[in-house]
């Protein structure tokens, strides 16, 4: 009977398998960076409002792209590319339209976030590391035959092409 019992993975393992098949550092250091970008171009100084660009509305567009970028990186990793090019152009671009770009520190979060998702690559399965390393290995074994003698390099080719 233990055999057929199954261990149910902890909710924190679960959590953990799903963020590792997807550039979830990357989408999660985009939607702080976002968020704090947001806050900055909201300050209120007593009576004086920090703000640059038109009316405000880089200030709130650009932090809303940037968070909506993370998300949606987390949530279609097949598409990080794109999504981590726009957010690395958003995070350049928040330095001049967007308060120098959160004081600094949100640009710096959103331009980190943007290359890790660039730079994230999903697991490769098994099986595919094994084929490939057993083709090399045949490889070489078919060209130590062909110094040989010229009879058995005529028919190993063959044998290696069907």
């Amino acid at each position: 009977m233990s055999a057929h019992a199954v261990e149910t993975p902890t909710p924190w393992r679960r959590f953990r398998n799903w963020a590792a098949a997807r550039p979830f550092t990357g989408g999660l250091l985009l939607v702080l960076g976002g968020i704090e970008l947001f806050c900055s171009g909201q300050l209120d100084l007593g009576n004086i409002r920090i703000q640059f660009g038109i009316e405000g509305l880089q200030a709130t567009v650009i932090p809303i792209a940037l968070v909506a970028l993370g998300v949606l990186v987390v949530c279609s990793p097949a598409q990080r590319v794109f999504y981590g090019i726009v957010a690395l152009a958003l995070a350049v671009y928040s330095l001049i339209g967007v308060n120098l770009g959160g004081f600094v520190l949100g640009m710096l979060l959103s331009a980190v976030g943007g290359i890790l998702v660039v730079a994230w690559m999903p697991r490769r399965a098994p099986d595919d590391a094994d084929g490939s390393g057993s083709s090399d290995s045949s490889g070489s074994a078919g060209a130590s035959g062909s110094a040989g003698s010229s009879g058995s390099a005529g028919s190993a080719p063959r044998r290696e092409a069907a």
